[in-house]
């Protein structure tokens, strides 16, 4: 679904069915370097069992136009304007990696209007590697090749796609080089520039869920308590035989997570 955004061309996929702000809207945001696509069994699964979902993509990403926004708090800034021009008062707020991040400080902007938190694949302080960052801005194949390498668990690399005649670690990298030039560098930037999650976990009052990946070599498993201590009203599902991107190497998992959280 595209819309207007102040004068922009704005994207979210709705799952396959209308997106109707009267029904409780789930709004999901993509990681570093992602778009919309990285959502697509959750954001149909939900779309079908009584929830209105926005799978944003990003300014500067898939279909939305850019500039990539340069920071954390930008893109959460964007997330609510973009929910508040879609009608939606209220929304349960899901991101993965950069995206979880986006996740809690919009939680924390507006802590009335997010009914839920889920954080995936999340740790604190985000930091990134410095060969990444590197990569990221000098060599973006170099860079999606450490992504595809880093994110995926051992299972992930010899097939195992859910999905018969899918590829995960080929599907991975295709991904990221749809980026325009430069908005992965901006990600990876504003991941490492973010110190604002301790005053955001103060300000969320909703339900918050980490869903984490017990194979995760980008954001570790065991780097998670901040946060699981910091938000008032955390739980944590560690899922096994899993690495960083957990959309697809285990939704039925993640839905099983997801779902407790949002019931």
């Amino acid at each position: 679904m595209e819309f207007d955004l102040g004068g922009a061309r704005a994207f979210a996929a709705t799952g396959g069915r209308p997106f109707d702000p009267n029904r409780p809207v789930l709004a999901l945001i993509h990681g570093a370097g992602m778009d919309h696509t990285a959502w697509v069994l959750q954001a149909r699964y939900f779309a079908h069992h009584g929830r209105s979902v926005l799978a944003f993509d990003l300014p500067g990403r898939g279909k939305s136009a850019g500039p990539a926004l340069g920071s954390v708090e930008a893109m959460a800034a964007w997330l609510w304007r973009a929910l508040d021009a879609l009608g939606a008062k209220r929304a349960a707020l899901v991101g993965h990696s950069m995206g979880s991040m986006v996740a809690l400080e919009a939680a924390a902007m507006r802590p009335e209007a997010a009914s839920h938190l889920g954080l995936i694949g999340t740790n604190y302080p985000m930091a990134v590697a410095k060969p990444l960052l590197d990569a990221a801005v000098n060599d973006p194949p170099a860079a999606h090749a450490m992504i595809t390498g880093w994110g995926h668990g051992p299972a992930a690399k010899i097939g195992g796609h859910p999905v018969p005649g899918l590829w995960m670690t080929g599907g991975a990298l295709r991904l990221l080089e749809r980026n325009p030039p430069g908005v992965l560098a901006a990600d990876f930037a504003a991941c490492n520039a973010y110190r604002g999650a301790e005053a955001a976990m103060a300000r969320v009052t909703c339900p918050a869920k980490l869903i984490l990946g017990a194979n995760d070599q980008m954001t570790p498993a065991g780097k998670s308590d901040l946060l699981l201590k910091g938000l008032k009203r955390a739980t944590k599902t560690v899922l096994p035989d899993c690495g960083h991107m957990l959309m697809v190497e285990q939704p039925d998992g993640l839905l099983a997570a997801l779902k407790e959280l949002l019931d």
